[in-house]
């Protein structure tokens, strides 16, 4: 097999509670078995260096396709609604993302996308919070729950899932600042961008279904990926789909 390596770094090592956390979280991951996600073939450390491998993915990520210029609404619905079932899948067992971003969505070569690192954000967190080591996840991306530091379920999935939706039909984030916090107390603070305004040929349910799945408010948004995906399904074909 073509695998990648992903190793995790030292200091992690420092927070002795880390490796039995490690050991578990990672056997969670990897026992993940779903047709959108990357799969994890194995888990350990070299020299005290925790690592796990993974399937090689050669196609690129969905951050190289959004930079080769923005997407179309049926080929965001397509790509939306196998990530959704990846991820819908992974929260019925009990594991959330946390760190969605068109960088953890990888192609195989036949161009199909693959979720990858599942809860590495929650395996970094040993001890860090916003006022210590830094913000946990990727600022451009994270719930506004989240970026607070409060307990998160699947919604802030549902949140990630949302922006990188803006992102594909836009071509860029929905929020800009100096300074990673500055995006942070954006995605906490500022109304949801139209993005009407960047593109006025879309349709009006676009910028509702993307309002809808940003909601500040966890209970406002979809209360999970797959109701996503429907709503953006019927935007651009006319109807839901075949998704339970």
């Amino acid at each position: 097999r073509e695998v990648a390596i992903k190793v995790l770094p030292r200091e992690m090592l420092h927070d002795p509670q880390f490796r039995s956390r490690f050991e578990r979280e990672i056997k969670m991951i990897a026992s993940l078995e779903h047709p959108a996600i990357v799969p994890v073939y194995d888990v350990g450390n070299e020299d005290g260096q925790p690592y796990f491998v993974m399937r090689f993915m050669n196609g690129g990520s969905l951050s190289d396709l959004i930079e080769a210029g923005s997407i179309p609404v049926q080929d965001t619905a397509r790509l939306v609604e196998k990530i959704a079932q990846g991820l819908a899948y992974a929260h019925r067992k009990g594991i959330i993302h946390r760190d969605l971003k068109p960088d953890n969505i990888l192609f195989d070569e036949n161009g199909e996308p693959f979720i990858s690192d599942f809860g590495v954000a929650k395996l970094s967190e040993s001890g860090s919070n916003l006022t210590g080591s830094g913000v946990i996840g990727t600022p451009a991306y994270m719930s506004p729950e989240q970026a607070q530091g409060m307990d998160i379920d699947l919604r802030s999935d549902v949140y990630g899932l949302g922006v990188i939706v803006y992102q594909m039909l836009s071509g860029h984030q929905p929020y800009s600042a100096d300074t990673p916090m500055g995006v942070v107390v954006k995605h906490i603070t500022e109304p949801v961008p139209e993005i009407l305004k960047v593109l006025p040929t879309l349709q009006p349910e676009v910028d509702t279904m993307i309002k809808t799945a940003m909601a500040k408010d966890r209970d406002q948004r979809y209360p999970n990926t797959i109701e996503l995906a429907k709503a953006l399904n019927t935007v651009a074909f006319g109807s839901a789909g075949n998704l339970t």
